[in-house]
């Protein structure tokens, strides 16, 4: 589907429809974040999209190595800021994972200039900053938010991150069919 079809079908079903599976969880440390990316790794597929939303410094990129490592791809996984999307190819026979960071990006014609739809159907794709941008590619998708604790009382966004390895909270929301009946890993 091409930015122009999705920007014109803003009211896609696949938006509109209730989560078949959600958890929420306490992610104590960023090791811990790493072996959930990597338990997550285990459900996922070729055709799999995943994205990602969080702060900066909350653990997007770590949970993206977690699941790396739990497909078995290339190493090297680090936040593809400035390259916006980067392919780690398959050491045995599953899935190549496709990693993007939509930050810098600002509209669907961007994201469809990345034409993630072509490589979608053989590769787990995980994109970070993608909230609003992409979940018009699959109707089957995991959407991620992490959320590491704040400086100030109420988790006003303004704060400042505290520093250190703290817990992340994460909450998993899985859309459509393929998720239906599907046990989340529990982060422990």
């Amino acid at each position: 589907m091409t930015g122009a079809h999705r920007a014109g079908h803003a009211d896609h079903a696949g938006r509109d429809a209730a989560p078949s599976v959600r958890t929420r969880l306490d992610v104590p440390t960023a090791a811990a974040m790493y072996a959930f990316g990597a338990a997550l790794a285990r459900l996922l597929r070729a055709g799999d999209l995943v994205v990602l939303s969080g702060d900066l410094g909350a653990g997007k990129t770590t949970l993206t190595q977690g699941i790396a490592a739990g497909l078995g791809v290339r190493e090297g996984v680090t936040s593809p800021t400035f390259v916006i999307a980067r392919v780690h190819p398959s050491l045995h026979a599953g899935p190549a994972l496709v990693h993007v960071d939509a930050y810098r990006l600002g509209s669907l014609a961007e994201i469809d200039d990345l034409d993630l739809d072509a490589s979608l159907a053989e590769s787990v794709t995980v994109v970070e900053w993608g909230s609003g941008l992409v979940e018009d590619l699959a109707p089957d998708r995991l959407e991620i938010s992490i959320r590491r604790p704040r400086g100030d009382d109420d988790g006003g966004a303004d704060a400042a991150p505290v520093a250190g390895d703290e817990a992340r909270s994460v909450g998993v929301l899985g859309y459509g069919a393929r998720w239906d009946g599907v046990r989340l890993p529990d982060g422990s």
